[in-house]
């Protein structure tokens, strides 16, 4: 399914790429719809513009097909072997990438955004049957113990809980978590702040989210606070004895949730923002980011050193990732899928929304 203009999809074909030495090729077997598709389908230019047309999707697992033995040896992995697919792969070639940072090459070499399809080997989205493995592109076998609903979550669900939170915001054992929002990336944050050994871990959310927030205790939560209902504020303060949550992480996708989130953070605590806010301007109290030192942190996709752990979360059992997905489209559904995932389709609540290419 191919987007070849904003909000203008349509269904091509194209021949499967020849693959040689280092790269490959994969039979999706399912596509998760990000939170950021919305964005990409109008042709939001967060890193510029839009390299149309161009194929969607960038949560990706399936079987290899097709891989060359060096590619094969350097992953680890064999023809028939269900794996996943990382969002990056990066050019190799700018300081982002000479320095391990590739989720963020300056070049934006990545699945499913900033790649055209125009030219050969065309397969850079996972909306399709088949998606090209790049000679850079990263990929984990998972096996066939791991579900396809349980591996779309593995790389930019769970893998970016666990960047996010432990990784970057460095939660551990005892930590005071909140985080705003129950949404996948929420629900995910949850569980990975209760493998971390934090808590209390609280989830804010709006009266809409009530099913969402009843399903926050599965991942570990152990306080959940409905706002308009209950001052966050007072509860966090109140259950932490005035210490306030020692990180906090805003996945709203809404400037209000950063603007609610920051006073919870207590002294020398972090905030962490991954959620895209669409170019809305947020309105910050920052005397409070000065007078209790707080750490503001940016963070942004996933990487090895998260997908690696996130596999064995996945592999464990312990969370119910798998119940997140709430809705399953064919291909020929891509675009409802989208509008569905960016709230547009009324009397619809979406939690994940996969698209699966045989269905």
């Amino acid at each position: 399914m191919v987007l070849v203009a904003p909000e203008r999809m349509e269904m091509q074909t194209f021949d499967l790429p020849e693959t040689g030495e280092e790269d490959g090729l994969l039979e999706v077997e399912l596509v998760g719809v990000c939170g950021s598709d919305p964005g990409i389908f109008r042709g939001k230019q967060t890193f510029g513009p839009r390299p149309f047309p161009l194929i969607m999707g960038h949560e990706i697992v399936g079987r290899i097909t097709a891989m060359g033995r060096a590619a094969r040896a350097r992953h680890g992995v064999a023809e028939g072997d269900r794996v996943v697919v990382e969002y990056a792969f990066g050019c190799g070639l700018c300081d982002s990438c000479r320095s391990g940072q590739y989720a963020t090459c300056e070049k934006h070499y990545a699945y499913g955004s900033m790649v055209s399809c125009k030219d050969p080997p065309h397969l850079f989205g996972a909306y399709g049957e088949y998606l090209y493995i790049h000679p850079n592109a990263k990929v984990h076998r998972i096996g066939d113990e791991i579900s396809p609903q349980l591996g779309v979550m593995i790389c930019a669900v769970i893998g970016n809980g666990i960047r996010w939170l432990r990784q970057v915001g460095n939660v551990s054992i005892g930590d005071a978590v909140a985080i705003v929002g129950p949404g996948q990336q929420g629900l995910a944050g949850v569980a990975v702040a209760k493998e971390s050994g934090a808590g209390p871990i609280f989830v804010i959310g709006l009266e809409k989210d009530r099913r969402r927030l009843d399903m926050a205790g599965r991942f570990g939560a152990d306080r959940t606070i409905v706002v308009n209902r209950e001052d966050p504020f007072e509860v966090i303060h109140r259950e932490t004895g005035g210490r306030m949550a020692d990180v906090v992480m805003d996945v709203s996708g809404h400037p209000s949730g950063a603007e609610l989130g920051l006073p919870l953070v207590g002294r020398r605590g972090t905030l962490v923002l991954p959620g895209l806010y669409k170019h809305q301007k947020a309105s910050l109290d920052l005397d409070l980011v000065v007078t209790k030192e707080i750490r503001v942190q940016g963070v942004y996709s996933h990487d090895s050193r998260a997908v690696r752990p996130a596999i064995k979360m996945a592999r464990s059992g312990k969370y119910p990732f798998e119940e997140l997905i709430t809705h399953t489209f064919p291909l020929t559904q891509a675009e409802r899928a989208v509008r569905l995932v960016a709230g547009e389709l009324e009397g619809e609540s979406p939690l994940k929304v996969v698209l699966d290419p045989k269905g």
